[in-house]
C-alpha cells in the first residue's frame, strides 16, 4: 500500500480540528478538496475514518488508531523541520573536526577561536590523532572535516582541498654552528645524530620515501611521536632535526636554531582540508570551511 503523504497530512488536520472547514482553512485548501481527499484515503485504507455530523466530524475507532500514529509522525516531522531551521541558522548543531597535533597547535587555533566567537551555539568536537586516524573517522562518519597533512592516499570518496604549503627543513642548534655556511647532502646528515618522527606516521613515511629516493636509509637516533618536540630537542643540542619550518620559526627568530643548507630539496607537501563525499557537510561545517580559506585569520 502506497498512500500519499498529503492524504495523511489532510487527515491529521481534519482529526485535529474535528471540522472539515477549519482544516481546509488551516491548509489553505477548499472544503471540497479536503472532503474528496478524506474519501480517497478511506477508499485506499478500506475503512471509514470519520462520522460526519452537522457539528463537524468524529473519529471512528479505526480513525482513532490512525490518528495516534499520524499525530506522532507529524510531530516528528515538525521537530525535524525545526531542527533543520536551527542548523541552517547556526543556532544549534555540532561541528566534528579531526586534526593532527601539528595542525591543531600551529594552525587551527585562531580559526577555532574565530568560529566560536561567530557561532557560540555550535558545539565543537575535536579529535586529535594521526592523518590515518583522521581519514578513518571521516570514512566512519565520526568527523565532518579532517585537517591533516599530505601525502593523503588517493580515494574517490575523499574531497581534498589544499590550505597551506608545508616546507620541511633541517635545523641545528648552536653546537653545530660550524655547519651554518656549509652545503650538506642528505647523505652527510648520517654523520650526525638525527631527530625525527617515529615510523608509521604520515610525515615519517614521507621522509622515508625522500631518503629512499636518494638511495639512503633514514635511521634517526631519536624517534618521537610529536613534531612539536623536535625543535626543543634541537635547542638542547640533542641532534639535527627534520621539521616543518612553521614549527621551527620561533626558535630561528630567537637565534637558538638555524636551517641547514641541504642540496636536495624536500618535495612539496600541504596542510589539507579533507571531507567525505558520501557525507555532505552540514551548514556548520560549510561555515568552518569558509573560515579556513581566509588567510587573514591565522595572522
Amino acid at each position: 500500500m502506497s498512500v500519499s503523504y498529503d492524504y495523511y497530512k489532510i487527515f491529521y488536520y481534519v482529526a485535529k480540528y474535528r471540522n472539515i472547514t477549519a482544516a481546509a482553512n488551516a491548509l489553505f485548501l477548499s472544503q471540497p478538496t479536503v472532503s474528496r481527499t478524506i474519501q480517497n484515503l478511506e477508499t485506499e485504507l478500506g475503512c471509514q475514518l470519520f462520522i460526519r455530523s452537522k457539528k463537524g466530524v468524529v473519529l471512528t475507532p479505526e480513525g482513532e488508531i490512525l490518528y495516534r500514529y499520524v499525530s506522532r509522525a507529524h510531530r516528528s516531522i515538525t521537530q525535524a523541520e525545526e531542527a533543520l531551521t536551527e542548523a541552517r541558522s547556526l543556532n544549534k548543531g555540532v561541528l566534528r573536526i579531526a586534526a593532527t597535533e601539528m595542525t591543531m597547535q600551529n594552525f587551527l587555533m585562531p580559526y577555532l577561536k574565530r568560529y566560536h566567537s561567530l557561532y557560540p551555539s555550535i558545539k565543537l568536537e575535536i579529535s586529535n590523532g594521526t592523518t590515518s586516524e583522521g581519514l578513518l573517522m571521516l570514512g566512519s562518519n565520526l568527523a565532518d572535516l579532517a585537517v591533516i597533512t599530505s601525502p593523503i592516499p588517493e580515494n574517490d570518496h575523499l574531497l581534498v582541498q589544499k590550505l597551506r604549503p608545508i616546507n620541511d627543513v633541517c635545523i641545528a642548534g648552536k653546537q653545530y654552528e660550524h655547519l651554518k655556511e656549509r652545503p650538506l647532502s642528505l647523505a652527510d646528515l648520517g654523520q650526525y645524530p638525527l631527530i625525527c618522527l617515529k615510523k608509521g606516521l604520515t610525515t615519517r613515511i614521507f621522509l622515508d620515501h625522500v631518503f629512499e629516493s636518494c638511495g639512503l636509509l633514514l635511521d634517526p637516533d631519536i624517534e618521537i611521536a610529536s613534531s612539536e618536540l623536535i625543535t626543543p630537542m634541537v635547542v638542547l643540542n640533542m641532534g639535527i632535526g627534520i621539521v616543518p619550518l612553521r614549527l621551527a620559526r620561533p626558535e630561528i627568530e630567537k637565534g637558538n636554531v638555524f636551517c641547514l643548507s641541504i642540496k636536495e630539496k624536500f618535495p612539496p607537501r600541504d596542510l589539507c582540508l579533507v571531507s567525505h563525499v558520501d557525507y555532505p557537510p552540514s551548514a556548520a561545517a560549510r561555515k568552518f570551511e569558509d573560515l579556513l580559506m581566509d588567510d587573514s585569520i591565522s595572522e
